[in-house]
């Protein structure tokens, strides 16, 4: 069984002006969507449901992937925003943020990943699924560390792990542009450097969106998906401009010209995202003045979004083991599994993003959520080797 690639929540970023209501909205609706795409892509609990509601389970399975342009366009737009207050780059301030951002996608997902190991290989006597990874070997743990696995044609031992990698990519591809502008301007003083930069990644949007998104061996890598990251830096810029409809009007060129190049709803999702954070009301991206129940559960769903995504799926391998080996065909049953599964999510989400994402991202907490994950897959390996002998 190889998990597929489907769809990924938003990661941690910088924000322009604190919390943004209108960007927590579109990563908690997304985060939701997540967990119900891949409870109705990978079953078994949605072919029960399914019965009953057919439209509803395909529509989960055939769109609810769209969720990552959504994503791919609020860090694009994040990340444009964080830059734009950063000193000029150089090769140290590279390495830094580079690290960075390593340890602030890779506590998260080694602490989870050791939940998910360990529950496979617990579910596995009583869930015979294709759901199920295989037990993990070696190579394979270290190549999660590092998020190589896919480049390695490697099996994911998680659903959606391949995102983290496009992400960190991503970000390498924009420290890259940052840097390169910057050389360049020493040798080219005369330059500006602000829509020096502008000018690098509209090009960089463009090739994606016209050649890069229309080869899909390319999905493993960051250039994929850059077409809908340049889109949000696009429309971050846009929003900073003194003539804003100059910058719609690029948007709306790039989405228009893509779209006739090749029809795709990937790309029609991420245009209407970046099209509405570049012309949306400023109170819109503000913090909510009136904080009620619901806009303050949305900002907490938002703000753990990256920890549900990276354990959620090891809470619906147990869900899904539980109820389908208790109630295989009841209806009611399997509908409850998979809300209870959405619930769960939302509070091991929670948990994970205090003892990780909350806690100091250095290097020795990187080590200590390494020793656990190798931990826990040698545990695993041992289970599974002892199951293979009985």
């Amino acid at each position: 069984m190889t998990l597929r690639q489907t769809v990924s929540p938003p990661l941690k970023s910088e924000r322009p002006e604190g919390r943004s209501f209108l960007l927590d909205l579109l990563k908690a609706i997304g985060c939701v969507l997540i967990v119900l795409h891949h409870q109705a892509f990978y079953g078994p609990m949605s072919d029960v449901v399914a019965v009953q509601w057919p439209a509803l389970i395909d529509w989960l399975t055939d769109h609810g992937r769209l969720a990552v342009q959504v994503f791919l366009v609020c860090s694009g737009y994040l990340t444009a925003a964080g830059f734009s207050r950063s000193p000029p780059m150089d090769a140290r301030r590279l390495l830094t943020l580079a690290g960075r951002r390593y340890l602030r996608l890779a506590m998260p997902l080694l602490a989870a990943l050791s939940v998910t190991v360990l529950v496979t290989e617990a579910v596995r006597p009583v869930f015979d699924h294709p759901s199920l990874s295989a037990p993990p070997q070696w190579l394979q743990v270290m190549a999660h560390v590092f998020f190589l696995q896919h480049l390695l044609d490697m099996e994911a031992l998680s659903a959606g792990v391949w995102y983290v990698a496009i992400d960190f990519q991503l970000y390498l591809l924009a420290l890259g542009v940052m840097w390169g502008t910057a050389l360049w301007l020493r040798w080219r003083p005369g330059w500006r450097a602000e829509p020096l930069r502008l000018q690098v990644i509209a090009v960089l949007t463009l090739l994606s969106l016209l050649r890069w998104n229309l080869n899909t061996d390319l999905d493993l890598y960051g250039v994929y998906f850059f077409g809908a990251y340049g889109m949000g830096w696009l429309a971050w810029r846009a929003r900073q401009s003194r003539i804003p409809p100059k910058g719609w009007a690029i948007l709306l060129g790039l989405g228009l010209l893509a779209l006739w190049v090749d029809p795709r709803w990937r790309i029609t999702t991420a245009w209407a995202t970046a099209m509405l954070l570049a012309a949306a009301p400023s109170a819109w991206l503000q913090t909510a003045v009136v904080r009620s129940g619901w806009s303050t559960a949305v900002s907490q769903v938002a703000r753990i979004s990256y920890s549900v995504f990276v354990i959620h799926y090891a809470v619906i391998l147990a869900v899904s083991a539980w109820i389908t080996h208790a109630w295989p065909q009841s209806l009611a049953a399997n509908a409850a599994g998979m809300a209870l599964a959405l619930g769960l999510s939302l509070v091991a989400g929670g948990g994970l993003h205090r003892w990780t994402e909350q806690k100091n991202q250095d290097w020795r907490h990187w080590f200590l959520w390494l020793a656990v994950f190798i931990a826990s897959a040698a545990l695993a390996m041992f289970r599974a080797g002892d199951a293979l002998q009985a």
